[in-house]
């Protein structure tokens, strides 16, 4: 089973809570992004073939218990793409350039702009009845910070770095901060 590396070809946008630099309360790091239908198509399209293999796994295939994707629908066509990991699993994060970000109080929360490798394997868990599959992050680059945010390493900054190439955007050595609009720029009379 060859294992399928997809990068967002356009940045996507962090949505809800995100613990992507430093561990939310209960000890885990996790990253939810805002993507298009045509993601969720190539994670569909390899799907069966990871069930497949899963499910030669189970202890008994029909008793098994599929879980849900590792996405949801939130509009027509509009995806939010779950991540979850844990200290020892820890993607690469690099900026615009290809610079690892290695500050843990960088802040990339909600509304943040980045694009992400990443890629689906199956899981079987250890009553050897439930199963499904799971997206795992190799590698964020942080194309713009909201005015939240937090960030994280991997094993190959470099490899990282590699995939995204270089683009217009934020840099780790020299962020460039652009106050949100007021309230008051908003309003037309």
């Amino acid at each position: 089973m060859a294992r399928n590396t997809i990068v967002t070809p356009n940045p996507v946008v962090l949505e809800g809570f995100q613990a992507v630099m430093q561990p939310g309360k209960f000890g885990g790091y996790n990253l939810r992004a805002l993507v298009d239908q045509s993601i969720i198509d190539q994670l569909d399209k390899e799907r069966p073939e990871l069930l497949k293999w899963a499910e030669s796994k189970l202890s008994n295939p029909k008793r098994g218990l599929l879980k849900l994707e590792p996405w949801e629908e939130v509009e027509e066509g509009k995806y939010i793409l779950k991540f979850n990991w844990k200290e020892d699993n820890k993607p690469g994060v690099v900026d615009t350039e290809g610079s690892p970000i290695v500050d843990t109080d960088t802040p990339i929360y909600s509304g943040s702009s980045v694009k992400l490798a990443f890629y689906q394997s199956p899981y079987v868990l250890q009553d050897k009845v439930t199963y499904g599959t799971k997206v795992k992050l190799q590698g964020i680059q942080v194309i713009s910070l909201s005015t939240k945010a937090g960030v994280d390493i991997g094993d190959s900054i470099e490899d990282i770095a590699g995939v995204f190439g270089t683009t217009k955007g934020y840099k780790a050595n020299e962020p460039s901060v652009v106050a949100p609009p007021s309230e008051e720029d908003d309003l037309d009379f």
